[in-house]
């Protein structure tokens, strides 16, 4: 697989839904799966493993709406997304959802057994967090793709193969047949080849990949020697690396992440405004807390309490199916926005200022991907919570002039704090106590920013707390990792939310509706 990219991986996708590693992936899966099929469906199997996470998330996280809005072959944050179910049913495709017992070593692991009048196929996928993903089977046989090239299958007889103006060829033993699987920057022409089958499945990144592509640095401490004395700041470094990761210049880097910023801050304005969707845990809180802090009511915290508006904001329009962006995951897509754009507003700052702050975090991000996860199924909310914690750090310790040492210091900081945190949804909804754990990532964030640029030491380097968090989540238990089996999830008042909200959802539910029969 390709290198880690800030736009791929990191700050991105532009979606909807409550969950990245659920909605955004499940979607990008199915407009795989779509391709495989030509479009062309009839029927479609979904299988979860019993041991993982997505039997008793699948539905109320936003599996379901992801992966059926994928196979009609939308955008991740297309607005018609809250109704896929329906849509699909509408368009004539027959779904089934089992439990299996088959042990698969993710617990985001998604079999599809896919079917129309001509042919059947099989695809398994695993979600990687944040809203990447990855093709690990098609038709049983064992192959690779991140949805980043143009990938062209071809199903032959056994023996020789043709050569092919590509990135990368593959040849997959399939019993009589065989399969080439050929990545390259557009689909390749199979003019004159005997083939029995022929399927172009398109990229589903912002970023694609590309043949012999090379990076500066892949960890925190690759970054300080590759930098050396210059003490060039970590904006400046993170627009590198992109450059070479994506093929761009400094200004298209730059203008990618103004693009984003200004999504964010619509949504923030959208959320304060105020939003309303039936299957949810909260309302709208925001707005009352904006009038509190215009009327002076509100504890004195500066710009922090902006900062918790835009994080309550944020947060209330993911909710409600509105858009956001993962960053770097749904679960956790507004502590780190909420406390750029905050304090960057308090402070009188740009777009680009806000753009290259979050270019800086971008980078940490990276660091913390290219080595662990983002997802909370494998890391529980020490992946999600944690790391945006400390990608707030180091983009707050960059936008007040800090040094690079210095914001490398507040991400260490930020992160050793957020340590053993685990995911556990009330009453299976991504909203709480998501929204305290967004609010004290971006709080720590701040403390640990003005901690750093007042030279505390951290003492562990950031790459060995990336490793830390990774050994803890090794030893945290399944039910602590997003499974809805643990901590709050398991609270009589959690489940008797989730039983009211259950009930509402039958009542209101269509007869078409594919996840209720």
């Amino acid at each position: 697989m390709n290198a880690v990219s800030i736009f791929n991986d990191v700050i991105g996708p532009v979606m909807r839904g409550p969950s990245s590693s659920h909605c955004a992936a499940a979607l990008r899966i199915g407009r795989l799966a779509r391709d495989l099929m030509d479009g062309e469906i009839e029927e479609v199997l979904v299988e979860f493993d019993r041991e993982g996470s997505l039997p008793l998330t699948h539905e109320s996280q936003g599996s379901d709406m992801g992966l059926f809005g994928g196979l009609l072959g939308w955008e991740a944050d297309d607005e018609r997304l809250p109704h896929s179910a329906q849509a699909l049913a509408d368009a004539g495709v027959r779904i089934r959802i089992e439990t299996v017992d088959v042990g698969d070593p993710h617990p985001n692991t998604y079999r599809l057994t896919l079917r129309n009048a001509r042919e059947q196929h099989t695809l398994i996928a695993i979600s990687t967090g944040g809203g990447m993903m990855e093709v690990i089977s098609v038709d049983g046989v064992p192959m690779k793709m991140d949805g980043g090239y143009h990938e062209t299958l071809i199903w032959q007889p056994q023996g020789p193969v043709a050569r092919f103006a590509a990135d990368e060829v593959n040849v997959h033993d399939a019993g009589a047949l065989q399969i080439i699987q050929v990545k390259a920057a557009d689909f390749v022409s199979t003019a004159g080849l005997r083939t029995t089958a022929v399927k172009r499945l398109a990229p589903v990144l912002p970023v694609p990949s590309r043949k012999d592509l090379r990076v500066p640095f892949t960890s925190c401490a690759e970054m300080l020697a590759h930098d050396g004395a210059r003490n060039t700041p970590l904006w400046k470094l993170a627009a590198e690396y992109e450059m070479a990761r994506g093929n761009f210049t400094e200004r298209e880097v730059i203008d990618k992440m103004i693009g984003i910023v200004r999504i964010l801050r619509r949504s923030i304005a959208t959320g304060i405004a105020g939003t309303t969707y039936e299957d949810r845990v909260l309302g709208h809180q925001s707005g009352r807390f904006k009038e509190l802090l215009e009327a002076g009511r509100l504890l004195d915290g500066g710009a922090l309490n902006r900062i918790v508006l835009y994080v309550t904001a944020l947060m209330e329009v993911k909710s409600s199916m509105g858009v956001i962006v993962a960053a770097p995951t749904a679960g956790a897509c507004a502590a780190l926005p909420g406390a750029v754009i905050g304090m960057a507003e308090a402070m009188g700052r740009s777009e680009e200022d806000m753009a290259k702050a979050m270019l800086a975090s971008g980078l940490i991000g990276v660091f913390i991907a290219t080595r662990w996860t983002f997802a909370a199924e494998v890391g529980g909310c020490q992946a999600e919570g944690g790391s945006a914690a400390a990608m707030a750090a180091g983009a707050l310790v960059t936008m007040a002039g800090g040094t690079l040492k210095q914001a490398v210091a507040a991400s260490s900081l930020a992160f050793q704090s957020m340590l053993g945190l685990i995911c556990d949804p009330i009453a299976n909804r991504v909203e709480a106590p998501c929204l305290g754990k967004n609010v004290m990532a971006a709080s720590n964030a701040v403390s640990c920013a003005n901690m750093a640029l007042a030279d505390f030491d951290p003492l562990i380097p950031f790459d060995e707390v990336v490793d830390a968090a990774k050994n803890v989540s090794a030893m945290m238990p399944r039910e602590h990792r997003c499974t809805s089996l643990g901590g709050l999830a398991i609270t009589p008042a959690s489940l008797a939310i989730e039983r009211r909200l259950g009930e509402r959802r039958a009542k209101s539910c269509g007869s078409g509706c594919v996840t209720c029969h």
